[in-house]
C-alpha cells in the first residue's frame, strides 16, 4: 500500500531509547500493543515504517522499525506523525465512536437543519476532542466535542448537529457577531475550561 489517502493518526514517535534503534512511542489506539497489528504504517511524507518488535512500557510501547538500527538513526524520527489509511480500521466501534477522520469535513448545522459552516479538523489539548469548523468565513472556532454541545452526529448523512449555546456560539440580538465592547476579560473562555490553548 501506498501513502495514505485518507490518513488516520495512530501514533506520534518520541525520544530515541538505547543504543540499538529502538524509540518510544505514544499510540493512539485502544490497546497500545495493537499498533503492530495494522501494518505498514506512513509519515505524512509517504516513508512507510515496519514494525518488527514492539513492547510495553509505562504510558508508551518501545518499537523497534525495520532498518533503523543505531540511536543516530533513531533521534532522527523524534516527532514523526505515524497514519494508516481509514479503510484499515475497523468499523465495529461503539455508536457514539468516531475516528477524527470520519468527523473532518461534515457540515456544522444548528436545531433547525441550516447549514453554519464545516468540521476541518479534530484537535484534542488534554481536555477532551474540540471540533476545529469554519462558520460563516470565520475560521479557527473551537467546539467542545461534547454530548451537550455536538448532541448529534451522523457520518452516514454528512452533518454534525451542534447546540449553539451549549458550544458558545450565540451572537448577539442583531446578528453580527460579538463586539468588543461586550467583552469580559473575567467571563469564562468559550469551549471547556481545562482543554488547554483557549483563545
Amino acid at each position: 500500500m501506498s501513502k495514505p489517502q485518507n490518513p488516520v493518526q495512530m501514533a506520534v514517535i518520541g525520544a530515541a531509547h538505547g543504543i540499538k534503534g529502538e524509540l518510544r512511542v505514544k499510540t493512539f489506539t485502544g490497546e497500545p500493543m495493537a499498533l503492530a497489528d495494522y501494518g505498514p504504517l506512513y509519515a505524512r511524507d509517504g516513508r512507510a515504517f515496519q514494525i518488527i518488535d514492539i513492547r510495553p512500557a509505562n504510558t508508551v510501547v518501545v518499537v523497534r522499525f525495520k532498518g533503523i538500527a543505531d540511536r543516530n538513526a533513531a533521534e532522527a524520527l523524534a516527532g514523526t506523525e505515524l497514519f494508516v489509511d481509514r479503510s484499515m480500521l475497523p468499523d465495529d466501534g461503539e455508536e457514539d465512536e468516531f475516528y477524527h477522520a470520519d468527523l473532518v469535513g461534515l457540515e456544522v448545522r444548528d436545531d433547525t437543519g441550516a447549514v453554519l459552516g464545516k468540521v476541518v479538523a479534530v484537535h484534542n489539548f488534554g481536555g477532551g476532542d474540540i471540533l476545529d469548523v469554519t462558520l460563516g468565513g470565520r475560521k479557527g472556532v473551537l467546539i467542545p466535542f461534547t454530548q451537550a454541545a455536538v448532541p448529534q452526529v451522523s457520518v452516514a448523512d454528512g452533518f454534525v448537529r451542534v447546540d449553539p449555546a451549549a458550544a458558545g456560539l450565540v451572537d448577539d440580538a442583531d446578528g453580527d457577531g460579538p463586539r468588543e465592547e461586550d467583552f469580559d476579560p473575567k467571563g469564562r473562555p468559550r469551549g471547556p475550561s481545562d482543554a488547554g490553548g483557549n483563545r
